[in-house]
């Protein structure tokens, strides 16, 4: 299949900052690249520029109008909540079915393209009042990136993700650790925890550190590599 998902073990563990830098990298090697974040909650609609989508348009070099967010990211909420709770505050609502018909068809479009869905907050938040992201990705049905951080509890949470994505029975391709800043806990040491209780392979630091961007390169040649 020609298409990724993103997944985070949780909210704001850098799953669009790890996103943003491994389009960079597959650009860098002639790669295709489309990438979505179909549902965003916590939308600014006069000041996205960083938001998620806006750092996904800026990593495909796109321009950030009107027409390209509405392209990358139909479902968009005010309230930093999760998607049924922001939808249901605007007197709307979210199906999960939608959204991953919505994601089938734009892969489906460009069969020349790797695209990237990046998923909304953690593998379990949920996504309308049925479903959760796991379900989300079973519906589309794409190889998996976990994405976890560093801080105190991201061990447990991360190899809770990685036990959910394999229940699934969903492809894990690679699993990504992306240093919580100010974190105060042992980074070294909390890779080498998910690496070896996860029992997945790749387990890719990612350092925070500017211009420590190495990491990207290794998880490109993971999400590349047949299997």
């Amino acid at each position: 299949m020609n298409a990724l998902f993103m997944a985070g073990a949780g909210t704001d563990v850098g799953k669009t900052f790890v996103a943003a830098q491994l389009i960079r990298a597959l650009i860098g090697r002639g790669v295709v690249v489309e990438a979505l974040k179909p549902v965003v909650s916590g939308f600014d609609p006069g000041d996205w520029a960083l938001s998620d989508p806006g750092q996904l348009l800026a990593a495909l070099g796109r321009p950030l109008d009107a027409e390209t967010l509405q392209a990358i990211s139909p479902w968009r909420y005010a309230a930093p909540l999760s998607p049924d709770m922001a939808a249901r505050l605007e007197g709307r609502a979210v199906d999960c079915a939608a959204v991953a018909a919505f994601c089938r068809s734009r892969i489906a479009a460009r069969p020349e393209a790797l695209t990237l869905v990046e998923g909304a907050g953690g593998v379990m938040s949920p996504v309308d009042e049925d479903t959760t992201g796991l379900d989300l990705m079973a519906g589309i049905g794409a190889p998996v990136v976990v994405v976890g951080g560093s801080y105190l509890g991201a061990i447990s949470h991360t190899l809770t993700a990685i036990e959910a994505v394999r229940a699934r029975g969903l492809t894990l391709k690679a699993v990504v650790v992306s240093e919580s800043q100010a974190a105060g806990t042992p980074f070294a040491e909390t890779v080498a925890a998910v690496a070896r209780l996860g029992r997945a392979s790749p387990v890719i630091a990612a350092p925070r550190q500017a211009g420590d961007l190495a990491w990207r390169e290794a998880l490109a040649e993971a999400v590349l590599r047949p299997g």
